[in-house]
């Protein structure tokens, strides 16, 4: 088990910085960098945008459209047919 001065030294030398950490550090940044300028610099195609478009104009022209009228009796003809005589 390990006292609190022990655990703080093994925190100070985990923190301090070391030639290593330092390279890796920087091929990660090298890398990104080229992978956000190589991102940045081809042109995205954007396709998704016009069939949802599409499809918002063919759900609201469904929507819009007025429903058959239904007889008068539709819903006592439902309600008599799901919960049976005398409701």
């Amino acid at each position: 088990m390990m006292d609190d001065f022990e655990l703080d030294n093994l925190f100070a030398r985990a923190r301090e910085e070391t030639p290593a950490d330092a390279g890796a550090a920087e091929r990660f940044l090298e890398r990104h960098r080229s992978a956000r300028q190589d991102a940045l610099a081809r042109p995205r195609a954007v396709w998704w945008p016009w069939p949802l478009a599409g499809a918002a104009v063919l759900a609201g022209l469904l929507a819009a459209r007025p429903s058959p009228a239904l007889p008068a009796s539709a819903a006592y003809d439902t309600y008599h047919s799901v919960l049976g005589e005398g409701w």
